[in-house]
């Protein structure tokens, strides 16, 4: 794991983003941001999830004005999404936005970024610029002496330089890209140029499965390398698995701990019990579980204890039946197998009377 790299930090509501503040996990509501109601209900199940801080579609003036009700009852900072218009960013700002996704470069006018951007300097609202590989300006595209990467940085800085322009630095960055090594790339190339803090993911990444190997490849790469200051998982799934997915990824690298590790072996020619339906019964009934633990899922009791010696709990299966165990050692035999989940919890309720 390389040094991290030292960006400069930005406010998010009560969230830091950048310097030595850790690694925060978003995600983006599918809701009608006009429907107020199915929206903050989605952002507090991200909430329950360990969501730190939530964007909505802002696409005309009615969501912009339900935009003030949600933030009243949320209990995550909202980013507003907003494409071109910057009389939506206005209002908005207005309505008490935490912080804008909005390119200076594509909203028309000189005069109306200066609106902007006074407003927001006022407000204390952060600007994330946010490049998409695919939606990059005509004339980037067309040039032949650049790769895909260094064109979203070129489009970046530009962006970046109309806010520093009107003295400006309140500042996110993010460049996204399908394409996996495109994304490491164009972050890498960003990270040498400026010390904005960068919300990393690589975006269009496609369904649960598919998604989460690019993700967790892209993003995963980039943090091991000491970049990045927050991060999206984009998946084509209920957004609240972007955040268990981002948590994931952060768990797993050793940056950040929230809730259980989950650990299973792969089945094999031993396994006597439904290995991958059992697993996955453990993951659902302790997810939202905000302890540091490591709960095992082994498919023998003959080496899934000494294999996972190192979880706190485990279930180590058997014929039609399991056996449960602490740090390796089973405390209960032969429990049938529809028992044990329930048996599992009861174990870990009485080591952790207030849960």
């Amino acid at each position: 794991m390389m040094q991290r790299r030292k960006s400069k930090q930005i406010m998010i509501r009560d969230v830091k983003i950048g310097g030595d503040a850790p690694i925060s996990v978003q995600t983006m509501c599918n809701t009608d941001t006009r429907d107020v109601q199915a929206t903050l209900s989605q952002i507090n199940e991200f909430y329950e999830a360990g969501c730190e801080i939530v964007r909505l579609a802002v696409l005309n003036k009615d969501a912009a004005s339900a935009i003030k009700e949600i933030i009243k009852k949320s209990p995550l900072p909202i980013v507003a999404d907003i494409h071109f218009d910057y009389r939506l960013a206005i209002q908005c700002i207005e309505n008490g936005v935490d912080a804008l996704r909005i390119n200076p470069g594509n909203i028309g006018k000189e005069e109306h970024t200066r609106k902007v951007v006074e407003l927001a300097k006022t407000n204390k609202v952060p600007i994330r610029i946010g490049i998409n590989a695919g939606s990059l300006e005509k004339e980037l595209k067309e040039r032949k002496d650049l790769t895909l990467a260094e064109k979203m940085v070129e489009s970046a800085m530009g962006h970046i330089r109309i806010l520093e322009d009107l003295d400006y630095d309140n500042i996110k960055i993010s460049l996204k890209s399908s394409d996996v090594p495109t994304t490491i790339d164009a972050y890498r190339l960003m990270a040498k140029k400026v010390d904005y803090p960068l919300h990393v993911g690589v975006t269009e990444a496609g369904t649960l499965k598919g998604g989460l190997i690019k993700s967790s490849v892209g993003i995963g790469t980039l943090l091991s390398e000491g970049i990045g200051d927050t991060i999206r998982v984009s998946l084509t799934e209920n957004p609240v698995e972007e955040v268990y997915a981002g948590w994931g990824i952060l768990k797993a690298l050793g940056l950040r701990e929230r809730g259980v590790n989950f650990i299973s072996c792969p089945t094999c020619g031993r396994t006597q019990i439904k290995l991958i339906e059992l697993a996955k019964k453990v993951e659902k009934r302790f997810e939202n579980l905000d302890l540091p633990i490591t709960i095992a899922t082994m498919g023998c009791p003959v080496n899934g204890p000494g294999e996972a010696a190192h979880a706190d709990y485990g279930i180590a299966g058997a014929i039609g039946e399991g056996y449960i165990f602490k740090k390796g050692k089973i405390i209960l035999s032969r429990i049938p197998e529809d028992e044990l989940l329930d048996k599992l919890e009861e174990v870990i309720k009485s080591d952790y009377a207030n849960i």
